[in-house]
Formats: structure tokens, C-alpha cells, sequence
């Protein structure tokens, strides 16, 4: 449930921080003294799109902040685990607002996306609208409103699951049986397959080839530079390496027995004299391994050209030819036996067909059931919110579609008449603006508490009823403020009296700058306020006596 709400240059609020309480809260105020204010930092806090204009006037930005106890949500609990968000069982969202339109987001301290907030806010808080009710008549928000009275989470998801699983199959099939001639493509294929399995390298032998190719491309070079080397280490001239080595180690020798201490430098020249020789044999043993053969060199070259004409013709480089080798191999298999892939996946997708027609009959049955149910109880409501007579009822019937549906096998359309003897008809067609809200209303009261949300929020729901009816619907609203966390902005005295709590707000002029000012309001003055909304500014003992009855009269 909500705890708190902090508000800073929003809109015309200069800084609120607001507790709440269990029960039913009611917010009052004078027209445009900004009531739905907490409503919309409440809505921006679950995600929603900021723009600029929710920054004060004369300020850089907008922050908000609400805390929840999650006590009694343990889906919020889980989710903050799962995304890392969780903090010893807090829960705060936080967000800043730009004046340049730019907004961040926190929970808990650390940083997340409007999706992650909107995620989080799904457990935590349900917002209706005063303007909510035209979502009414849309038909497929009406089936959605059905399925979420009669609690059918499970069996839509295992229709939506199989009508995707017999979708996703016929998919197969109609790739493999719509590639034309299977017998055409396997040639095709095994033909490209052929060539490359006589042609195609795999890294290793690619590499070894272009080796190859280089050193019988300049084989002369390399027979011609390896011999000059060889002569340079040991050959007739008289600069010859290893000529100077042998003079340099002799004289060394003789300047040894003279000072023993030269007798390490004369080993070593004896060690690179033994080295250079290794050098001139291995020189020697590479000039007889070289030969000059044109022939051989033509081959590897047609080879190489064989592997470029493969890779334009592919579109590939000559590395990746063996990989789709592998690649056409494993289609020609699939192709050798697309016939009986092709049955297997035919009788699989019968089998999921069944699957789908007994999980869409019983969502069929829990429908109509739910659809009596529902007909039955807004329908009461209806009476009670005035609408004497009138009937709601819920006509489901057969979309008529051959193929699976993931909505299920039927069409769903609300069915209401406002007054005894007449035919009900669809509700987008007669509805006044009037009786849709007060449908809608009914509806609403119908269908709550069917969740784990623990803050429920109305914002001036009751628009276009009064009287008695809206004390009924101040009744409602107490009532479930006793099993859940309720917040309600409303214009109406009779819905006010209800709350358990009630904040008032109003607007202050300091002589040039207009805020908004949010109160808890104790017995006194809340008599005053219910006062003021039955009998506008001048407030009489008779209005103060009448506020007093209807708060009495709502304790009882």
C-alpha cells in the first residue's frame, strides 16, 4: 500500500509530502485548485510520458517520490528480487522531470527504465480515470474485462498458447511444402554440395595451400637468395663468414696462451663457428628440397581459382565454403526427408488442434458462467446507482473462424437497456454520457478487488451522478477501502463523507506567485469542507448540521 507521496515543483505544487493510511481517502477541492495533482504524480510515478509542461513555472525540475509497504504484495516482492531492485523490503520510486522534457527514473536507489517503473507500478497501484469508461466500448476490451472478473488468467493463456503453437507449425509446413519441386532444389543442391565437398578447404588447409602457392610462385627467388646467403657464410671469397671466424678464433687462440682470462671469447667464437655451419647445411638441405616445377605451381594455382570462381558463385569467402557445405548437407538431408517431416508436423499439428479445441471449450464454459454472473451482479448495481429496471447482460457467440483463435472461440459484446421492457442492445450503440459512466461505474465496483493491487486510485469517477446514487457509490468505495487501500478525488459530498480520511486542497496566492496546498483534515474541518461542498461559499448552521449527519451516518 501507498505510505507516502513527496512532490516538488510540480505543476503549481511548490513541495508536498503526503502519508497515507489504510482505508478509504477522499481528496476535495475547489474546481481547478489542482484535486487529480497527486493522481498525476501517481500516474508519472508508474511510467507514464512526462512533458515539460509538469515542471513549475520558473524551476529546472519536477521530482517525485512515493513510498509502498509491500506486506501484503508478495508479486512486487518477488519481481524487485528478481531484477536486482530489492532493499530489505523497501520499495521507493523516484523520478525527476526536466524542464527541457528529459526525465530519469529510480526504484530503490538505482537507476531503471519508464518500462521497469510501469512494471513495478502494475503491482503496487490500478489508477481509474474519470474518463476511463469509453474503453467500455471497445469489444476487446470487453472480453478482457470478462476474463479478468472471472479470474481465467490460466485458460486464456493455454488457448493464446496453443492457437501461437498451431500457427507457429503451419508456418513449417507451408516453407517446406510451398519450395516448389522438392526433387528440382535437392539436384540443385546436391550438385553445389558435390563441388564443394571436392573443392571447399577447411582454415588449415586454406592456409596450407596459400603456403604453398607463395613459396612455388618464387621458387627462383628463394633458390637464387638462399644460395647468395649460402656463399656469404661459407663460401670460396676470402670475406666468407666462416673464413673470418676461423682467423678471428686462431688468433684469439694465440692471445689466449698469453692472457688465459681470453680463452672464454675464443669458445665462443669456436660455438658460432659450429652455428654457422648448421646454418650453410640447412641452407644446403632447403636448395635440394627446391625445385622448380611449373607443373605443380599450375595446379595449386587452377586449385586457388577453382576457390575464388566457388566463392562469387556462393557470395562468400573462400573460409566460409566448408561451413555451408555443412550448411547445404544438413538442408539436403532435410529435403531427402521432407516427407516425412512433413507428416510429422501435420500430425503434430492435429494434435495441437485437440489441444486447442478442449482448452477453448472450457474458457467457452467459464465465459458463459462468468458472463451470468457478471449480467447479474451490474446489473443489481445499476438499481442501486439509479438506473431503476435497467438490465446488463454479456452476449457471447461464435466468431466463426475456421482456424484457431488466441482470444478463444468466441466474440464478446456488453449488452445493457436503461429502462424495464425494452431490448437490451450493444452498449456502445445506447448509451447516453451519463448512463456509460454510471455503467462503467458498476461495472468497476463489480470487477474490484479481483487483484493483489493494494492501492486502488479514483479520480472523480462519480462525474455525472448525485443524489443518492452518489452515496451508494461513497459506499461502495468505503467498503473497499476496508479490505484495501483506496484514494479517491471527488466533487461530491456524499462520496467525501464516506472516506476514512480526507485531504483538501486549495490554492494560495503569496501576491505574484499561485501554489497549490495539500491538508489532512481533522473532524472540524472536514465538516466544514463537506459544509462548503453541499452549500457553496456561505456556510450555515444548516449546512454544518447536514455535513455533521452524513459523516455520522457514514461512521454507522
Amino acid at each position: 500500500m501507498l505510505r507516502s507521496l513527496y512532490v516538488k515543483d510540480f505543476a503549481i505544487v511548490g513541495e508536498a509530502d503526503i502519508s497515507f493510511q489504510n482505508g478509504l481517502t477522499v481528496v476535495t477541492g475547489e474546481t481547478g485548485a489542482g484535486k487529480s495533482l497527486m493522481v498525476d504524480a501517481l500516474l508519472l510515478l508508474s511510467g507514464t510520458r512526462a512533458d515539460a509542461g509538469v515542471v513549475r513555472q520558473g524551476c529546472d525540475r519536477a521530482e517525485l517520490a512515493a513510498e509502498f509497504d509491500l506486506t501484503t504484495t508478495p508479486a512486487a516482492q518477488a519481481w524487485l528480487k528478481s531484477e536486482d531492485l530489492d532493499d530489505d523490503g523497501a520499495c521507493q520510486l523516484r523520478r525527476v522531470i526536466r524542464v527541457e522534457g528529459s526525465s530519469r527514473a529510480w526504484i530503490n536507489g538505482r537507476p531503471v527504465t519508464l518500462g521497469q517503473l510501469g512494471t513495478l507500478a502494475e503491482f503496487l497501484i490500478e489508477i481509474h480515470g474519470q474518463h476511463e469508461h469509453q474503453a467500455l466500448l471497445d469489444r476487446t476490451h470487453q472480453m478482457a474485462l470478462l476474463d479478468a472478473y472471472g479470474q481465467h488468467a490460466d485458460a486464456t493463456t493455454e488457448v493464446a498458447a496453443a492457437a501461437r503453437r498451431w500457427r507457429d507449425i503451419g508456418k513449417q509446413i507451408d516453407a517446406i511444402a510451398g519450395s516448389g519441386d522438392h526433387s528440382e532444389r535437392l539436384g540443385l543442391l546436391e550438385r553445389q554440395l558435390d563441388e564443394l565437398d571436392r573443392h571447399a578447404l577447411t582454415a588449415e588447409q586454406l592456409a596450407e595451400l596459400n603456403d604453398t602457392h607463395k613459396r612455388l610462385a618464387n621458387a627462383g627467388q628463394l633458390l637464387q637468395g638462399s644460395s647468395n646467403v649460402a656463399e656469404l657464410i661459407d663460401g670460396d671469397s676470402e670475406f666468407a663468414v666462416r673464413r673470418s671466424l676461423v682467423r678471428a678464433r686462431t688468433e684469439l687462440a694465440r692471445l689466449a696462451e698469453l692472457d688465459p682470462s681470453l680463452a672464454g671469447a675464443a669458445e665462443l667464437i669456436e660455438a658460432a663457428e659450429i652455428q654457422l655451419g648448421e646454418v650453410a647445411d640447412s641452407l644446403g638441405r632447403y636448395q635440394d628440397s627446391l625445385d622448380l616445377d611449373p607443373e605443380r605451381l599450375g595446379e595449386v594455382e587452377s586449385q586457388l581459382s577453382k576457390l575464388h570462381e566457388l566463392a562469387r558463385r556462393h557470395r562468400l569467402s573462400m573460409a566460409d565454403l566448408k561451413p555451408h557445405a555443412e550448411a547445404l548437407r544438413h538442408e539436403v538431408e532435410t529435403l531427402r526427408n521432407a516427407g516425412t517431416v512433413l507428416a510429422e508436423l501435420q500430425r503434430e499439428r492435429q494434435v495441437v488442434l485437440e489441444q486447442y479445441k478442449r482448452a477453448a471449450a472450457l474458457l467457452s464454459r467459464l465465459r458463459r458462467e462468468t458472463a451470468e454472473r457478471l449480467g447479474q451482479e451490474v446489473s443489481a448495481l445499476m438499481a442501486e446507482l439509479g438506473m431503476s429496471g435497467g438490465v446488463f447482460s454479456v452476449d457471447l457467440e461464435p466468431h466463426g473462424k475456421d482456424d484457431p483463435d488466441a482470444a478463444g472461440a468466441e466474440r464478446c459484446e456488453f449488452l445493457v437497456c436503461a429502462n424495464q421492457g425494452q431490448v437490451p442492445r450493444p452498449l456502445r450503440k445506447v448509451a447516453s454520457g451519463g448512463e456509460l459512466s454510471r455503467i462503467s461505474l458498476a461495472i468497476e465496483v463489480a470487477a474490484l478487488g479481483l487483484d493483489e493491487v493494494g492501492t486502488m486510485v479514483f479520480d472523480e469517477v462519480d462525474s455525472g451522478i448525485g443524489g443518492a446514487t452518489a452515496e451508494v457509490v461513497g459506499q461502495k468505495l468505503r467498503r473497499l477501502g476496508a479490505s484495501r487501500q483506496a484514494l479517491c478525488v471527488t466533487h461530491l459530498p456524499q462520496v467525501a463523507a464516506q472516506g476514512h480520511h480526507h485531504f483538501r486542497v486549495s490554492k494560495d496566492n503569496d501576491g505574484g506567485t499561485t501554489l497549490t496546498r495539500i491538508e489532512a483534515l481533522g473532524d472540524k474541518a472536514r465538516r466544514e469542507e463537506i459544509a462548503r461542498m453541499l452549500g457553496g461559499i456561505e456556510i450555515t448552521k444548516e449546512t454544518l448540521a447536514h455535513a455533521r449527519q452524513m459523516l455520522d451516518r457514514a461512521t454507522k
